[in-house]
């Protein structure tokens, strides 16, 4: 358990928080105001681009696709429904097909050069560190290399920090086979990163 921390707190700085409100926000949204699926915007799309940019390693790809996401969410609104899941696990599905897609047209290579790793990380751990940036870079740098359904799960549960339940729902598995993924795919990271 020890070491899924270190690798998670090596991917992000960042703290997870829960929009204040957010099941009437939702409520509001899914009935068609578009200030508040604003504001679900203006929370959920960092995250969400961040999810795309470690998937895709290109900026400008990822911001389309991010556009893109949320485009899809804002048409979709209405056919939403509060499953006991948190409203980003819908997001993050509608991320991931996004993704899957993209791949199926665009078949490029991912090149490590055109990421900005401080985008990963809080400013102040970004600047402290040289050696802690050095190490995000291995480790992002090793989970490109990982097989797409073992990113997924790694970033689901310890980028995004969500629970086995919640990232078998975004990926379509059942909370074993997350598990089981999860295992092989920390040891497949931790024999790169050896």
């Amino acid at each position: 358990m020890a070491n899924h921390k270190v690798i998670r707190n090596q991917l992000i700085g960042i703290s997870l928080s829960t929009l204040d409100g957010e099941e009437g926000i939702v409520k509001e949204a899914v009935r068609g105001d578009a200030s508040s699926f604003g504001s679900l915007y203006d929370h959920y799309q960092p995250r969400i681009y961040r999810f795309i940019l470690i998937k895709v390693s290109r900026k400008e790809e990822a911001e389309d696709l991010t556009h893109q996401v949320f485009l899809n969410a804002w048409q979709n609104i209405r056919s939403y429904k509060n499953r006991g899941n948190p409203f980003s696990s819908w997001l993050y599905k509608i991320a991931r097909n996004q993704v899957i897609d993209y791949y199926r047209t665009a078949r490029e290579e991912s090149s490590i050069e055109d990421t900005n790793p401080e985008f990963f990380v809080t400013p102040a751990v970004a600047h402290t560190n040289l050696d802690k940036n050095l190490e995000f870079e291995k480790v992002l740098l090793a989970l490109r290399h990982l097989e797409p359904g073992y990113q997924d799960v790694i970033i689901m549960r310890f980028v995004e920090g969500f629970s086995i339940k919640e990232t078998a729902k975004i990926v379509n598995k059942s909370e074993g086979a997350v598990k089981l993924i999860q295992h092989r795919g920390i040891n497949k990271l931790k024999a790169m990163l050896s």
